[in-house]
């Protein structure tokens, strides 16, 4: 190791492996240090069940993995990585009615809804993805292709609610894109949660939902491969708690959130960026299970077997309810993937892995359990006979599991449309914390989702630092 090393990054979630690579590539003599026992952050796959079954411990279906600039631009598949994509991207299960899908086709999927709906569809879903796209996954977007964003923002920043009601009128399309749109873990009549539904919706089409063949620490492998083809060294094991005990670097890069930032960082910062840090917010936590089946979950429509991610809620107003509320939902919103109907790597043969979960007060302690599955028994009778296990992370779990989770808030930091696009505070830079100091997690633009952008952009930051 040289007496100084250019850059270190804490935390080897995909933000910062992404800006070690891109350090890297610039040329410049990276370490990354992580707490955990392997790479990832909410990259990783483990046994959670029973012997033979792959779950997801956190992030599952990556639609922003296979659209995002940076990891288009490395060599993954050199490196391990298989993307799996379903024939559809999406199934919405609907109580006594055929289900709403999302194919990768905006004209079959608006064929599936009645001539008003299909017609407003196609006008929301239609896009100029190419140029949307490193748009919306940049800093301050709206400078960036604004021809482009125009008509995108129009309807990006109101409610989803508002969105739905305004555009469709049959309840198909309407549940399609509420489900979509909750994905924003806030209430969907606040401001700016359409633009979720939007762009998950575009993902859909344009790339699809796919996953990594073998679970999604496949991806974090073949980060972690690359990297150490480009000479970065990530050590793991190691909980990084004060910023002046880590070895001597030009510049370093933290994938964590604002309050851990102040806590390993802070006296690095000024009074008055602790002070616009502490006032940072954390959205809503959420209560996860994973599944170990006798076989496949039984849909009483056979489409839902056609996509790995189903989103289970029946109606608008149903969603609307469960994402509103300030307690535990008793139907709660849930969140599904059947990864091993197109993943055979995931269970022994004939057996299947299923993961869900719904969304659930900052901090709750409430199990979930029961609403969840009877969710899903609602919509495939008979599921609970195929259990043959099942492991529970509650908020705080998901907290000592992944430190950025902070109250179980998977997003790094609440969405509502302010801090949406002025994470983690109102700067040109929004990476630069202080001198040498940059953050680079989902508390940063473009937020929340497995992309790398993040810690793309921030390293860009660092790397304009470090040239002088």
């Amino acid at each position: 190791m040289p007496k100084q090393l250019d850059a270190v990054v804490v935390g080897a979630g995909p933000n910062g492996l992404a800006a070690a690579i891109t350090l890297a590539r610039a040329g410049k003599s990276v370490i990354v240090f992580e707490a955990g026992q392997m790479a990832g952050g909410g990259l990783r796959s483990a046994t959670l069940t029973l012997p033979g079954f792959v779950h997801d411990v956190c992030s599952a279906i990556h639609p922003l993995g296979v659209a995002s600039p940076f990891f288009a631009s490395l060599p993954l598949r050199d490196h391990g990585l298989d993307w799996i994509h379903p024939p559809i991207p999406l199934a919405h299960p609907l109580d006594n009615r055929e289900p709403a899908l999302l194919h990768r086709s905006v004209e079959e999927t608006a064929a599936q809804f009645g001539e008003a709906d299909a017609r407003a569809y196609r006008s929301l879903l239609n896009a100029d993805w190419d140029r949307l796209i490193p748009a919306i996954l940049a800093p301050w977007p709206m400078f960036r292709h604004p021809l482009s964003l125009a008509r995108f923002g129009r309807n990006a920043m109101v409610s989803a609610s508002g969105l739905a009601r305004r555009r469709f009128q049959g309840e198909p399309a309407r549940a399609l894109f509420a489900g979509l749109a909750a994905h924003s873990n806030m209430p969907l009549e606040a401001p700016a949660t359409a633009s979720f539904g939007l762009v998950l919706g575009l993902l859909g089409h344009a790339v699809g939902w796919p996953f990594p063949r073998g679970g999604a620490q496949k991806l974090a492998d073949a980060l972690v491969s690359y990297a150490a083809s480009l000479g970065v060294h990530v050590e793991t094991g190691v909980k990084v708690d004060d910023i002046d005990r880590l070895p001597p670097a030009r510049v370093v890069l933290l994938d964590v959130t604002p309050r851990q930032l102040l806590a390993i960082a802070g006296e690095r910062l000024t009074i008055g960026n602790r002070r616009a840090l502490s006032r940072f917010r954390y959205g809503r936590g959420v209560f996860k299970i994973d599944f170990a089946l006798s076989s496949p979950i039984p849909w009483k429509t056979p489409a839902v077997s056609r996509a790995a991610t189903v989103h289970l809620g029946p109606s608008l107003e149903e969603i609307e309810a469960s994402e509103r509320s300030a307690t535990p939902p008793e139907r709660p919103f849930v969140l599904l993937a059947q990864h091993s109907l197109f993943d055979p790597t995931r269970a022994p043969a004939g057996q299947h892995t299923a993961w869900a979960y719904c969304h659930v007060p900052h901090g709750s302690g409430q199990d979930m359990t029961t609403r969840i599955e009877q969710q899903i028994e609602r919509f495939a009778p008979g599921f609970r006979n195929t259990i043959l296990a099942r492991h529970t992370m509650t908020p705080a779990n998901l907290e000592a599991y992944n430190a950025n989770y902070i109250g179980g808030d998977i997003s790094g930091g609440n969405n509502d449309w302010k801090q949406l696009l002025t994470r983690p505070w109102v700067r040109l830079d929004p990476y630069r914390m202080a001198e040498g100091v940059f953050l680079c997690s989902s508390s940063t633009p473009p937020g929340a989702g497995v992309h790398g952008m993040g810690g793309y952009y921030a390293a860009r930051s660092a790397l304009r630092r470090l040239v002088k």
